[in-house]
């Protein structure tokens, strides 16, 4: 059988990887099917003349109801012998969390919906969102996780969220956020570790933390460890509602990694936008930074290396231990 297949292939998106996964796994079935980016197309009717061509195409599949979908509506899905192209979606994740807000987006991704054959949700979260807010025949929604391989494992970008477990460390403030870019991006993740404090709010986050995709709560680690999986780490996040001066963001700076904090006065103190690593004041605001580290290379080589250098001009265990020397001669 021969496929179209039409996905955002933006690198700044999960969906190529997605795309390309997806794609391995129906060649190797047999069938061919050709991988396009939905940006190249500015309507149904340019989509229509490619099914069309010789041999035509005999079936479609689109990521994300509505930059996807649309474009298998209407002309392109009725070839030339008045027969419909048979097409499934995938929900891309800001299909059911942001564009189904817009009224007129919303009509033509039930329109897609209803002459889809089949739509792929990543979870059972995203599934129950589209039931919610499109007319959809629940039967018609797979849930199907994505697969990640060996090689996926090596791209993956771990955010590090280190904090004792209380709430005026906030680790659930980002948790919504975070899960609606996992389901975008499967390749980056959130990972809060730290010493369970207050063991009511421990039992909370385990809870959200099961159920939000994308998200994972480990065990205390030594301290060895946890610099072990900071330098692994794409960057070192804070989310506190009050900080004094966060020892992680200072053993961040210092072993090199870049950190995402929540812009707030003990922060601040220390973390100078774009300059030492990057500020937050939403989570919305969290997601735009920290995908703009991703890709910008140059922005996270400067904050490493003023993060780095601050730390060794303003928070040295030498100067530290000089310091509280020479107070403690003041007790003599």
């Amino acid at each position: 059988m021969k496929l179209l297949f039409l996905a955002c292939l933006s690198p700044k998106t999960g969906n190529c990887t997605t795309a390309e996964r997806i794609r391995a796994h129906i060649e190797s079935a047999g069938h061919t099917c050709e991988l396009r980016d939905a940006a190249d197309f500015k309507s149904s009717a340019e989509v229509a003349s490619l099914i069309e061509q010789k041999p035509p195409f005999e079936g479609a599949i689109a990521i994300h109801l509505f930059k996807g979908g649309r474009l298998l509506l209407g002309e392109a899905t009725v070839p030339s012998e008045n027969t419909q192209v048979p097409f499934g979606v995938v929900f891309g994740g800001t299909d059911i969390n942001e564009d189904v807000k817009v009224e007129q987006k919303r009509a033509v991704m039930e329109q897609v919906l209803l002459k889809a054959r089949f739509a792929v949700a990543f979870t059972d979260k995203l599934k129950a969102e589209a039931e919610v807010f499109l007319l959809s025949q629940s039967s018609k929604i797979y849930v199907q996780p994505q697969g990640v391989s060996g090689e996926d494992v090596e791209d993956l970008h771990v955010f590090l969220l280190v904090c004792g477990l209380r709430r005026v460390k906030d680790p659930l403030y980002l948790l919504e956020a975070f899960s609606e870019w996992h389901t975008e991006n499967p390749l980056v993740v959130l990972i809060i570790i730290g010493p369970k404090i207050d063991p009511v709010f421990t039992e909370e986050v385990e809870a959200i933390s099961k159920r939000s995709a994308g998200v994972y709560l480990a065990q205390e680690r030594s301290q060895e460890e946890l610099h072990a999986a900071m330098r692994r780490s794409a960057a070192l996040v804070n989310s506190s509602v009050s900080e004094g001066m966060s020892a992680a963001i200072l053993e961040a700076m210092d072993l090199e990694v870049p950190v995402v904090a929540r812009d707030i006065p003990g922060n601040t103190a220390v973390v100078q936008h774009e300059v030492t690593g990057l500020l937050y004041s939403s989570p919305q605001e969290f997601v735009r930074v920290s995908q703009r580290l991703l890709v910008d290379g140059e922005l996270r080589e400067r904050v490493v290396a003023n993060g780095k250098r601050y730390v060794e001009e303003h928070h040295s265990l030498d100067h530290e231990r000089e310091a509280y020397q020479r107070l403690v001669d003041m007790l003599h």
